[in-house]
Order: structure tokens, then C-alpha cells, then sequence
């Protein structure tokens, strides 16, 4: 079943996804990574208090679970690393806290899981950081905790120099096509956002949210991908890669 993640790495680096994905290779988890992980576990933390009480907790305890969060992950970590990201979360999370504290959407649901679906006969998944509701439409957020000056590269849709479109169009467009495909529930999706954690301390000098809207071609564009690499896995066609 293809996730998002597969497609974006087997675009990439069809080498890299047989070691990881197929051989399944160890390999350790990088500080960037754990680091992530802490991230997205103290925002479902957040959010899943905010849905018991209908109150979001205070900036003080979010951060105090951040740390725990990183904690759990310390295995991850040199001893410097390990202060540097504590320092970075510390940095990073009370100013992003007080942005959307009085913005963020309450009707959500974190961490969805999609699966058992199909795109033109390939079977898809995904889970979901998190998805706002205003009636049934619906506008999917994914978290990113990487540095925003570089992501929003990945924000193209295809061109000539990058023919693929960028990682997090891609992601954008593959989570409309995988909750269409989801016959459970009449979610309408009308967005996709990626939301930055980190700020951007070059350009604008605050955190960053982009939301994008999804076309037909869009569409159209990654559900052939989908099933070109889908059908390039099945045939074992690893060769070509970097």
C-alpha cells in the first residue's frame, strides 16, 4: 500500500527506497527526525486537550510537554544535540503559541488515519496531522519542523526544471486524492496546508502557513505518478537512483 512518503522517496531515489522500504535496512534515527517526532506528538497533545475541555492549556504546560516529548526521544540525541533542539523548541514555541492561540480552528481531528483505498486499482494510505472542519468541507494542515525557507521550495507544483512538483504539493495533492477515495465519511476536502513550526528568521521574521488549494490537473498529474511508481515497484525497476 503506498503511502505519500514511498512516492516522494522512490521520485527521489528508487535506490534509496529498495534499501529502506523494500530490504528494510537499519538505520538510525536522526536528530531532525526525533526532533519532529517530539513536535507532532506535543501538538496532538495540545489539541487533544483543547477537544476534552473545549480549552486550549496554557502556553506553559505546551511547552513543559515539549520537553517530555523530546525526552522520549533522547536516545536520538548527542548531548549537545539534544540541548541544541530543547533550545530551538524553547525558542521556537511560545512566539507560535501566542500567534494562533486565539486562531486556531477547535473542530478538528489529529492524527487520522486513511486506509484500505484505492487510486485507479493502487492501494493508498496516509495519516493525517490534523483536519479542520468547517461543516463537512474540510482543509488538511501537515506540520512541518524542518527550515521554512527551504520548504516552501517544496511548495512547486511540476515544471521544467523540477518535472515532479516539489514534496509538499505532491503531499497536498495526494491527501485530496486519498480522503476522495474515502468512501466513509462525506469529507469534502477544499485545502491543504502546510504549516511551518520553526520561524522564518531570513525573510518575513514569523511563522508561516501556506494553504493550497487543489485542481483537477493537479490531480490528474499525481494519480499517474502514483500508478507509474506503484507499477515501477512491482516490476522491481530499483536500478535507476541516485
Amino acid at each position: 500500500s503506498l503511502s505519500v512518503t514511498h512516492l516522494n522517496k522512490y521520485l527521489k531515489c528508487s535506490v534509496a527506497f529498495y534499501y529502506e522500504n523494500i530490504l528494510r535496512v537499519p538505520s538510525a534515527k536522526n536528530e531532525d527526525t526525533a526532533f519532529g517526532t517530539a513536535i507532532h506528538s506535543t501538538l496532538k497533545w495540545l489539541f487533544d486537550e483543547m477537544i476534552k475541555s473545549n480549552q486550549f492549556p496554557s502556553k506553559e504546560a505546551f511547552i513543559t510537554i515539549f520537553k517530555k516529548s523530546l525526552f522520549t526521544e533522547r536516545s536520538s540525541f548527542t548531548d549537545i544535540g539534544y540541548k541544541n533542539k530543547i533550545s530551538l523548541g524553547e525558542k521556537n514555541l511560545p512566539g507560535y503559541y501566542d500567534k494562533y492561540i486565539n486562531l486556531w480552528n477547535k473542530n478538528v481531528k489529529m492524527e487520522v488515519p486513511i486506509k484500505n483505498v484505492e487510486s485507479d486499482g493502487v492501494p493508498i494510505n496516509g495519516k493525517l496531522d490534523k483536519i479542520e472542519f468547517t461543516g463537512n468541507e474540510v482543509n488538511v494542515v501537515d506540520y512541518k519542523t524542518g527550515n521554512p525557507e527551504k520548504g516552501i521550495k517544496g511548495l512547486n507544483p511540476p515544471s521544467e526544471k523540477e518535472p515532479y512538483g516539489g514534496d509538499y504539493w505532491r503531499q497536498i495533492v495526494f491527501y485530496k486524492i486519498l480522503l476522495d477515495s474515502y468512501k466513509r465519511n462525506d469529507w469534502k476536502m477544499v485545502s491543504g496546508e502546510i504549516d511551518f513550526i520553526l520561524k522564518d528568521e531570513r525573510k518575513t521574521k514569523d511563522f508561516i502557513k501556506i494553504k493550497l488549494p487543489v485542481s483537477r490537473e493537479d490531480i490528474s498529474i499525481v494519480k499517474k505518478q502514483i500508478k507509474e511508481v506503484y507499477g515501477k515497484i512491482m516490476n522491481h525497476e530499483f536500478t535507476q537512483g541516485c
